[in-house]
C-alpha cells in the first residue's frame, strides 16, 4: 500500500489511538503527518503546464532535454526543479531504460569455441562461428 494511501487511513480523532501510535502501525513517519503538504505556486503550475505541452508533443524527452528545451524558450529552471515536477505530475521520458542488456530468460547462451585455441599463424581463423557444434553421426 502506498504511502498516501496509508495516510488517508490516519484518524486524528480516534478516541483510543494516538497518532503516533497509529503512524506505527501504518509505518508513516509522525513529520510528514503533521507538517503540511508545501502548496504549489503560481510559477509551479504555470511551468507544470509547459512541461506537459512539451511532453505530449516529445514523450520521449528526459529532465535533461526537457530543461534544455524551457530554458531555449527563455524560461529560467534547472534540471532538478524540471525533475520534481514531472515526479510530481507521473510522468517519465519514454524510452529506453537501464538494464537493456539484460539477458531474456530461457535465453541460450553459446560457448565460445576459440577459447582455449592458439592463433599462430595467418589464416589459422577465419571468423568466429556461432553456431552450436553438431556431434558427428
Amino acid at each position: 500500500m502506498s504511502a498516501p494511501d496509508r495516510k488517508a487511513m490516519l484518524d486524528r480523532g480516534h478516541p483510543q489511538l494516538s497518532i503516533r501510535r497509529q503512524c506505527e502501525l501504518l509505518s508513516l513517519h509522525r513529520s510528514g503527518v503533521y507538517r503540511p503538504p508545501p502548496r504549489q505556486d503560481a510559477s509551479d503550475l504555470t511551468l507544470m503546464r509547459r512541461i506537459d505541452a512539451v511532453f505530449l508533443a516529445r514523450p520521449y524527452f528526459g529532465s535533461r532535454r526537457m530543461a534544455a528545451t524551457l530554458r531555449a524558450e527563455g524560461t529560467v529552471v534547472n534540471r532538478k526543479r524540471v525533475q520534481r515536477l514531472m515526479r510530481s505530475m507521473g510522468i517519465a521520458a519514454l524510452g529506453p531504460k537501464p538494464r537493456t542488456t539484460k539477458l531474456a530468460p530461457g535465453h541460450k547462451i553459446y560457448p565460445y569455441l576459440l577459447r582455449d585455441l592458439r592463433i599462430v599463424r595467418p589464416n589459422q581463423v577465419w571468423c568466429a562461428d556461432i553456431s552450436v557444434p553438431q556431434k558427428a553421426a
